[in-house]
């Protein structure tokens, strides 16, 4: 090999280091319940993000002339508010400006106090309205708000199930409490009476005591407000009372976890609202799903679609504004529109989305089947 050569193997390899030292990493962190009794929606989450990550990389994206390369910064908040202060304390220290979650209203209420100071931007799927009434300018909801999810499942249960009667009970979170204030204010307005209230908490496993009271109030239905954990064993524990009234819930108990956990192999009669358009009835949402399926080799849950279209909207921002600077990307978001996956991102001064479908399911054997969108 000649000096020439040589040379130019030498200035080719220094242009090559100069080109990584100009890529730009920006990390986003993620935090959901990946461990736990939640762990299931967890990490569905953190897959959708992922998926999203690994096709944005493959994309090449520049901003502001570099190329740059997404990382996905994983945490385990495990559903408990003070382990989420502390991961979002966590994700400040690291100078990390963009989130991913949390999950639950209950660790994003306090959470976000800490990202608000820190001057991150977080793409949440907490549902509680109030949320949003922080006055939080970095802070969106990417899903649909309790008042969505609780008043549609009041609206099919008094049109498309007759209902004249309800039992309500809730899991004492913010999540469970808010998604039940909504329903039954709005099973009041549609003439629904709700003949008896209880509370249980996100640990529980016995319910016997509550649901002998509620058998002896003899609703024609059961709205739980809370997630799979809890929803499982007491459907289970329902039906072995004899009760047969269909259980109603939001999004916390739309997962194929209720299923497996209530151990019953027949017809569970169990409706269920999320946030979102029917996704398989789109070419989109076909297409992420397919996309999941192959990556991952199970299909996704309740708020994949969702991670994975914050993901994106996130990248789509900081490439409109060609910075990494959240409060140039919060401000893009802000004013901006996106047609995700999961449904179409723009939002109103409270940074919660102008518009969201609500889909109804139900189970068939262990999958959650789309019925109607409302």
């Amino acid at each position: 090999m000649n000096k020439t050569t040589l040379k130019l193997l030498a200035l080719a390899a220094g242009m090559a280091a100069l080109g990584c030292q100009a890529q730009e990493r920006v990390r986003i962190g993620f935090m959901s319940p990946i461990t736990g009794p939640q762990a299931g929606y967890g990490i569905d989450n953190r897959d959708g993000a992922a998926l999203a990550i690994k096709e944005l990389n493959a994309k090449g994206l520049k901003i502001a002339g570099k190329p740059v390369q997404f990382e996905l910064d994983i945490n385990d908040d495990t559903a408990d508010p003070r382990q989420g202060v502390q991961v979002a304390q966590t994700l400040v220290d690291k100078k990390i400006r963009f989130v991913l979650g949390p999950y639950n209203s209950g660790v994003t209420m306090p959470a976000s106090r800490v990202f608000a100071d820190g001057g991150v931007v977080v793409m949440t799927v907490a549902s509680n309205p109030k949320i949003t009434t922080q006055n939080q300018t970095n802070l969106f909801r990417i899903g649909a708000t309790d008042n969505q999810l609780g008043a549609k499942m009041a609206v099919y249960a008094a049109q498309d199930l007759k209902v004249k009667t309800v039992a309500v009970i809730d899991d004492r979170t913010a999540y469970g409490q808010g998604v039940a204030q909504e329903f039954t204010a709005q099973a009041a307005k549609l003439g629904i009476k709700v003949v008896a209230k209880e509370f249980t908490n996100d640990k529980a496993t016995d319910f016997s005591s509550i649901l002998t009271a509620i058998k002896a109030a003899k609703p024609d239905a059961i709205f739980y407000g809370g997630y799979s954990a809890q929803a499982g064993p007491m459907l289970r524990q329902l039906r072995g009372l004899g009760v047969t009234a269909p259980m109603l819930g939001g999004d916390g108990i739309c997962s194929t976890e209720t299923a497996t956990l209530s151990q019953i192999a027949g017809d569970m009669n169990v409706f269920c609202t999320q946030g979102g358009a029917l996704i398989d009835r789109s070419a989109k949402g076909k297409q992420f799903m397919d996309k999941y399926k192959a990556e991952f080799k199970r299909d996704p849950l309740t708020y994949a679609a969702a991670f994975y279209d914050g993901a994106y909207l996130l990248a789509t921002a900081m490439e409109a504004t060609q910075s990494t600077d959240p409060k140039k990307v919060a401000d893009h978001l802000a004013k901006s529109s996106f047609a995700g996956v999961a449904g179409e991102y723009a939002y109103d001064a409270k940074h919660d989305l102008k518009s969201s479908a609500v889909t109804v399911f139900t189970f068939k054997g262990k999958d959650v089947v789309p019925l109607k969108s409302l």
